[in-house]
């Protein structure tokens, strides 16, 4: 057992991973919430402004969908990552940090999100949006009281599915200066050659994104009627 002595006495495991683990939880904590804010109101527009929508404008929907969704979730995180090194800096003042980190991991994860959300939104029975147009509700409560409401399980899966992927999005960050897991597994783990570190690093990660699907399948069970 002294391989597991030596890894807990780890100075890396007794002090730098205690602050590289709040670091992650921090850029998935704020990326996810703008993620949701800016693409839950994305993907709302996208699916009214459809062709089958409530309200079809369809320039709109084509240019959002076109540019802002398909364009940006085609490029690969690590490039886009790099690509927005001069706008993070221009916006937050600094290209490295946890906070910096959050800005390519909002654009990255924005048009994802965006898009299952107009995919959950698309199956909610169109009779039950008709029942509401016929009882004289305006395009906004049938939105709000409606779709939403009908959608929640699916909207829920997609937050989960959208937050373990900013988990994994979060470690790639830490290659560049992001900080959090990634730049300890990178920095300890691979170019000092700590396996024993690396080992923790991915069992915590793999532990995070359980903790995470755990959740999000019990609020899943709560908010489905069917």
């Amino acid at each position: 057992m002294n391989w597991l002595t030596e890894l807990i006495e780890n100075p890396v495991i007794t002090n730098a991973l205690p602050e590289a683990l709040v670091e992650t939880l921090q850029m998935v904590a704020i990326s996810g919430v703008l993620t949701v804010l800016i693409g839950g109101a994305l993907g709302v527009i996208l699916h009214v402004t459809s062709p089958a929508g409530l309200r079809p404008v369809r320039w709109l929907n084509a240019l959002l969908s076109a540019v802002v969704v398909n364009i940006t979730r085609s490029i690969p995180y690590a490039i886009l990552m790099l690509a927005l090194i001069p706008f993070t800096q221009w916006l937050v003042g600094t290209a490295i940090g946890p906070i910096a980190a959050c800005v390519s991991l909002t654009i990255a994860t924005v048009p994802f999100f965006a898009r299952l959300v107009e995919t959950s939104l698309r199956e909610v029975p169109s009779g039950t949006v008709d029942a509401a147009r016929v009882m004289g509700s305006t395009r906004g409560q049938i939105i709000r009281k409606v779709m939403l409401p009908e959608a929640m399980p699916g909207l829920v899966a997609s937050v989960t599915t959208t937050l373990v992927t900013l988990v994994g999005y979060s470690a790639m960050a830490g290659l560049i200066g992001g900080g959090g897991l990634g730049r300890l597994a990178y920095n300890y783990g691979y170019q000092r050659w700590d396996p024993g570190v690396m080992l923790v690093i991915i069992v915590i990660i793999v532990l995070l994104v359980q903790l995470i699907q755990w959740i999000g399948d019990l609020i899943i069970r709560r908010v489905d009627h069917r």
